[in-house]
């Protein structure tokens, strides 16, 4: 089962940027058997989700000062949230230092491999992992991940994590999201 550029549109995604993922999505939802409605609506509503509807997929790291200390409060004192409010780079580096594979803070590891794709892989390991899946060195060359495989890293996170099983689970679940309310089910 594939999905249209108006199942897309339907759901609130800009003709851009249905033009630019509908090929790849349906390629490799059919490959990784995400191939149901049900699997095709968790699959979409986890990927509209973390790309605000396929108009973002790196994540910016631009936050002010206010912001920091909600989003990010256990690695900030409000005196700190003052000095990193509106640098990315270094918010980044901040953030997501030693953990997920990443260097300390002054590595840049953080900023490096921040979020990217349709669902936002993060952390050095996940982009090492991600390399071996794909073919191609994303950890060298961290901006693929948003440029050339966008697509293709929202079905790697999917598919390593099992998360079609599930959906076999939860056969209600789409009753009660927008998916619903829009009309996706009439367009399938």
């Amino acid at each position: 089962m594939s999905i249209k550029k108006s199942h897309l549109t339907a759901l609130g995604v800009k003709p851009a940027d249905t033009d630019k993922f509908l090929s790849d999505l349906n390629e490799q939802m059919a490959e990784h058997q995400i191939d149901t409605k049900l699997r095709i609506a968790h699959f979409l509503a986890q990927v509209l989700h973390e790309s605000s509807r396929m108009k973002r997929v790196q994540e910016n790291m631009f936050y002010r000062e206010n912001r920091l200390l909600e989003v990010f409060r256990k690695y900030f004192t409000p005196q700190q949230a003052r000095a990193y409010a509106g640098k990315p780079k270094m918010i980044g580096s901040r953030v997501y230092a030693n953990r997920m594979g990443n260097g300390d803070e002054a590595s840049g590891d953080g900023f490096r491999y921040r979020g990217r794709g349709l669902i936002q892989l993060t952390g050095k390991n996940n982009y090492r992992d991600f390399s071996d899946w794909v073919g191609d060195d994303v950890v060298e060359q961290p901006d693929l991940v948003a440029t050339n495989y966008a697509v293709h890293s929202a079905i790697y996170y999917w598919t390593q994590h099992d998360l079609n099983r599930f959906v076999i689970k939860n056969k209600l679940w789409w009753k009660h999201q927008k998916f619903r309310k829009w009309g996706f089910w009439r367009h399938v």
